[in-house]
């Protein structure tokens, strides 16, 4: 299995690499205003990808915190919870009261 996940990730390299080869042309970006950007195609590919990247993780960014902050209150609710005696016959004040007949 090991040698397969390098030979998966060897063939990922090559492709990407061979890909990369094969479009060293210029490309033109335009932009507003009349500006441009003249670049190797794969470094305007390579670019695009990290913009999305980065878009994503800017965006998952407050659900992250959101999460975090939750997982702190539930761990905070455990830790109440664990030095509090748990709930049972021998900590119920109601079965604890003397009984009435003797018994």
């Amino acid at each position: 299995m090991k040698y397969f996940l390098w030979l998966l990730k060897a063939a990922i390299f090559f492709t990407l690499f061979a890909f990369a080869l094969n479009n060293q042309q210029d490309a033109i970006v335009h932009f507003f205003f009349g500006t441009q950007w003249r670049a190797p195609l794969v470094l305007i590919v390579l670019a695009a990808f990290t913009l999305g990247v980065f878009v994503g993780v800017l965006g998952m960014v407050p659900r992250w915190w959101k999460h975090r902050a939750a997982a702190q209150r539930a761990g905070l609710a455990q830790t109440d919870a664990a030095v509090q005696p748990p709930p049972g016959p021998a900590n119920d004040p109601v079965l604890q009261q003397p009984s009435i007949h003797g018994i």
